[in-house]
């Protein structure tokens, strides 16, 4: 997408002054006197997880508003739990998809999993950089509905983190060497690497008064700082698309799907059995469930797995809430169920 025609941003002076900070950290950025961030690193961790879901879930919503606020339950769900990945896979029958779609159009409607896509990925990023890296777009008309995340990556102007978020910038910097970095403080910074203007890049900051920030992976803050650092979001034609285009090299080690003819969390992982993973994947169903979606992989059809098959996928097959007091449970209020039933697999505290 272009850049925005909305110049209002120039208030966090993206032009900066003529002669940005030289890479030397501002005051502002000191450990020493900046406020401590609410969040408290855990153990760095190189395991992950992530969670699929389908595009079913907002086929049914009428208006553009439903649409939104669905997005916005989804990725209130993985912030608060702290998912790695949230995987968009597509389960609707492949004949009825239409041949092309207009991207630069509102897609809720035709595309859902480009349009949820496209809201979990402008809710993930921090919200000072939104309006460059997200121009105006019809799928971001009701942006006023989503929630926020406030997320570590998210921080306040005076909190302080060992690692950032940045934007770099067109800004000149002094010595002529080096990339511009709007962090979302009054300060920009100074890098050593040129990178292209409008470039997102994750710093790990020097700890004392002096020193330039260093970009790193976007990984680093969680595999070697012990922080959730957001989501990826990826899109995935078909259920078993999930698995075969997993970003992984190994693939995912544990997965689980959810059904109401699963068995109960507690049978599946008794309390004194640990789970042992490095990456894990909870894939929910749509209204019609992860059976559906078999039904509608072309891939799947050809080796037989559909209906009471689908299980075979899946490491476990689990009900998360047996006994429900209500003839259905939304994919949200599942997600919601789930992550709270499983977290001990991955967290004791």
């Amino acid at each position: 997408m272009g850049p925005p025609q909305d110049h209002s941003y120039k208030r966090r002076r993206i032009e900066a002054d003529e002669t940005p900070n030289s890479g030397r950290q501002p005051s502002s950025l000191s450990a020493a006197s900046a406020k401590p961030a609410r969040f408290k690193p855990t153990a760095a961790r190189d395991w992950t997880i992530s969670v699929a879901v389908p595009t079913s879930v907002i086929t049914d919503c009428v208006t553009r508003e439903q649409r939104t606020t669905w997005a916005g339950r989804i990725a209130r769900a993985c912030a608060v739990f702290s998912v790695d990945e949230i995987v968009i896979y597509d389960d609707s029958p492949v004949e009825s998809r239409p041949a092309s779609t207009d991207h630069e159009g509102y897609t809720g409607d035709v595309d859902p999993a480009h349009f949820l896509e496209h809201l979990l990925n402008y809710l993930e990023t921090p919200p000072f950089m939104r309006k460059l890296l997200f121009p105006m777009h019809p799928n971001l008309r009701s942006q006023g509905l989503l929630p926020n995340l406030d997320m570590p990556h998210h921080p306040y102007k005076g909190e302080w983190m060992p690692y950032r978020e940045g934007l770099t910038l067109e800004a000149q910097p002094k010595g002529g060497k080096g990339t511009v970095v709007d962090i979302g403080l009054e300060d920009t910074v100074t890098i050593d690497e040129e990178l292209p203007p409008k470039t997102r890049v994750t710093l790990k900051m020097p700890v004392g008064e002096y020193g330039s920030p260093e970009p790193v992976h976007p990984a680093v803050p969680r595999t070697e700082g012990g922080y959730f650092w957001g989501y990826t979001v990826r899109k995935a034609a078909t259920l078993s698309d999930v698995f075969t285009q997993s970003p992984y090299e190994e693939g995912y080690d544990l997965s689980i799907g959810t059904s109401e003819r699963g068995q109960s969390l507690h049978r599946a992982f008794p309390e004194h059995k640990e789970a042992n993973f490095t990456h894990l994947l909870v894939a929910f169903g749509g209204p019609r469930g992860l059976e559906y979606a078999a039904m509608n992989d072309p891939e799947l059809s050809k080796i037989g797995i559909h209906g009471p098959r689908t299980k075979e996928l899946f490491e476990h097959w689990v009900n998360v809430l047996p006994n429900q007091g209500s003839r259905g449970i939304r994919t949200d209020e599942a997600m919601l169920i789930a992550l709270t039933g499983l977290r001990r697999l991955w967290d004791n505290s």
